[in-house]
């Protein structure tokens, strides 16, 4: 039986909500549902099904963290052009 890579996933999980988002996060949920795929049909260890799904559902929260940051961010650009060009707003 091969290994679920659940403490690589986890870690992957915890590095996006921490500091690389969708650079970690996305790898950690395509890992995570692979793992997981491999658990239910028997072929990897069924005791890593706790760290995957952590590490899983972690990628999500970082990945749609990232995304909502940058939204924030292209808005808050937008606004500061937008001010600039209209001369501060006179």
């Amino acid at each position: 039986m091969k290994s679920a890579n659940g403490v690589l996933i986890l870690i992957l999980g915890i590095l996006s909500i921490l500091m690389f988002g969708c650079l970690s996060g996305i790898p950690a949920w395509i890992m995570g549902n692979n793992s997981l795929k491999d658990i239910d049909q028997g072929l990897a260890d069924p005791n890593e099904r706790g760290l995957v799904t952590a590490g899983r559902i972690l990628g999500m929260i970082g990945t749609a963290l990232s995304l909502l940051g940058v939204c924030v961010w292209l808005v808050a650009m937008l606004g500061v052009f937008g001010l600039a060009l209209t001369g501060g707003g006179r």
